[in-house]
């Protein structure tokens, strides 16, 4: 195997020398076989990554352990005597640390949405695919599974060397104890999903008592599957081909974007050579050719070719080849993060950075702002209550004793404060118009519901027959007049002829 002479240390002990393993060919299916179908597709050729220490390497892993900190830990947070986070669906409730939202607040999922839309439109534009390199679940346990694999069976040569050989109780054992070790995450990953929509802490006891019900098994089970597939054994395939993401990006891509780039003016003719070696002697380029940079790669492409739907942005490449720079005694950055107009017109950083804040990145910061403080805003401005109003359509309209005509109506209280409320309703739009309720004073507990049936009746000749708008008032009775709030619902009512 051929390798790179780095010369001895300055110390005269000799160093150790880089390996130099060419980059795999796609290996082809053999067309020749019956039926011809050997040249429509590839077939798939298993990915070693390289383990890599670097700049980009250190983020990538900070945000692993930030995003599983935030998924594994949200659930066991509590909020007053509730859990912090639980999207309880058999109550059509969300509860959000302070805030309880109702399917009625289904505006604010939609503005969830929109705000995901332009960050992604926004991010992908300043520097490519970052959501995917850095953030995506697919990348974060891939990267953890791949830990745990390097664990298990070692670094890239062994792991290829164990896949290689014959099975032996060595490789047996190894490939079990992995896999079990996967499949334990996994499930416990399935199993904190489930704790979002059922009670964790129930959950768990309901686990060990045996007692989960099955749609909690089937949904811990899925997503755990869902998990254990994706992140052990699919992995770069979900990037590549089920990912719609990697299909549209070029559409949010121009030559101002930042993305990971290789600088073929500096590194090529690539070739390998001696530290010591004069490269103008040579007539060779920065490049030495030791692949590294396909070797780490987690979708297997090779940077050096430039850029390619299957690149995800995670910088590995970069760092590795930082590495090997440092090594050679070369300057840092033949594989960067850069745009394409940096690397042809040789800009500085700081006139790279001023390309990127061109006019589109702009307006999508404007937009996500605008979207941002609006959603916000709400929020912090909304009622502690909401009401919805329903005609009863059982009886729309009717002549009572004492001849008065009477519509019915069934309001829903819903408070979404953290204690209980009492409220009053009222009416107007009809004269002599008088409402009657089942209660003088309606009490909603905390983050609960009532259904409250509410008739306004007028005196039969109060109006002429049809249809006349009404106003219901719902105001809340507390004694503090800091928060006294008052909520106006349109109905109508009937007179008939």
């Amino acid at each position: 195997m051929e390798s790179i002479d780095l010369g001895p240390k300055s110390d005269g002990t000799p160093r150790k020398f880089i390996p130099i393993v060419p980059a795999s060919e796609p290996v082809l299916s053999d067309s020749s076989e019956e039926g011809g179908w050997g040249d429509l597709y590839q077939a798939h050729q298993k990915i070693y990554p390289r383990s890599v220490q670097g700049i980009f390497a250190k983020w990538r892993w900070g945000f692993v352990f930030l995003t599983q900190l935030i998924f594994y830990g949200l659930p066991w947070l509590e909020w007053g005597q509730r859990q912090a986070v639980l999207f309880d669906l058999g109550a059509r409730r969300f509860y959000i640390f302070g805030i309880v939202l109702y399917p009625q607040d289904f505006i604010y999922l939609t503005g969830l949405l929109v705000i995901s839309a332009f960050s992604l439109f926004l991010f992908t534009a300043i520097a490519g695919r970052l959501w995917c390199g850095f953030a995506c679940p697919q990348t974060v346990y891939s990267e953890i599974f791949l830990w745990i694999e390097r664990k298990v069976e070692g670094d890239r040569t062994a792991r290829m060397r164990l896949d290689s050989q014959s099975m032996s109780l060595e490789k047996l054992v190894k490939k079990w104890y992995k896999h079990v070790l996967w499949l334990v995450f996994s499930i416990w990953t399935g199993f904190t999903f489930v704790g979002y929509f059922t009670p964790i802490r129930e959950l768990g006891m309901a686990f060990f008592l045996g007692i989960m019900s099955s749609w909690e098994v089937f949904w811990v089970l899925f997503y755990g599957f869902a998990t254990y597939g994706n992140a052990g054994f699919m992995r770069e395939q979900v990037c590549k081909y089920m990912c719609p993401y990697a299909r549209f990006q070029s559409a949010m891509f121009d030559k101002d974007t930042l993305i990971v780039t290789y600088d073929a003016e500096r590194g090529e003719p690539r070739g390998s050579r001696s530290k010591k070696a004069d490269l103008g002697t040579l007539q060779l380029g920065a490049c030495v050719d030791c692949t590294l940079c396909v070797q780490v790669c987690p979708t297997g492409i090779d940077i050096r070719q430039g850029l390619q739907y299957e690149c995800i942005g995670c910088g590995a490449c970069a760092d590795v080849c930082d590495t090997v720079m440092d090594k050679v005694g070369y300057a840092r950055g033949l594989v960067k993060y850069s745009t394409q107009h940096a690397l042809e017109n040789k800009w500085t950083t700081s006139q790279t950075i001023r390309h990127i804040f061109r006019p589109r990145v702009l307006i999508y910061t404007g937009i996500l702002l605008l979207v941002v403080s609006l959603l916000f805003g709400s929020l912090l401005t909304r009622k502690s209550f909401k009401v919805d109003v329903v005609r009863d359509r059982a009886s729309l309209a009717r002549i009572v004793s004492g001849g008065k005509i009477e519509n019915v109506y069934r309001l829903q209280i819903m408070n979404v404060a953290e204690k209980s409320q009492h409220f009053k309703v009222t009416a107007e739009g009809l004269h002599d118009l008088k409402v009657l309720t089942d209660a003088d004073d309606l009490v909603v507990a905390s983050t609960q519901s009532r259904w409250v049936s509410v008739r306004l009746q007028v005196p039969f000749d109060a109006a002429m027959p049809g249809s006349y708008p009404v106003k219901f008032f719902i105001e809340t009775t507390g004694h503090d007049d800091h928060e006294h709030e008052k909520l106006e619902e349109k109905s109508v009512f009937l007179i008939p002829r």
